[in-house]
């Protein structure tokens, strides 16, 4: 991740599950069949006001079985695993899925 970023990212822990539960699928929309690779949880930048302090950290969750799911190496999956924690710290920083498809990085 490029410097200018990490500087800003505050408050935010990236976890490592084998898989959603039922309920963070739910959150994303998803229906039990579907995969999701990762998952922003928390108040993006763009949504904070003076008064966000003292609050848990938001959380980036990545899940592990979908991920090799979908890889076929060791390259893949860590290739896959960098483009989900971007996908997912874009949200943190207010980026909708939809402007991200816009900008190809969906």
């Amino acid at each position: 991740m490029p410097e200018k970023f990490r500087a800003v990212i505050e408050n935010v822990a990236i976890l490592v599950s084998d898989a959603p539960t039922r309920a963070q699928l739910e959150d994303a929309g998803l229906e039990g069949d579907e995969l999701l690779l990762g998952l922003y949880q928390g108040v993006p930048l763009t949504a904070r006001t003076g008064g966000y302090n003292m609050v848990a950290p938001d959380v980036i969750h990545i899940f592990q079985k979908p991920i090799e799911t979908i890889c076929r190496t060791p390259d893949e999956i860590r290739a896959q695993v960098q483009a989900t924690v971007r996908h997912e710290l874009a949200h943190y920083f207010g980026i909708s899925d939809e402007r991200l498809e816009e900008l190809g990085s969906g």
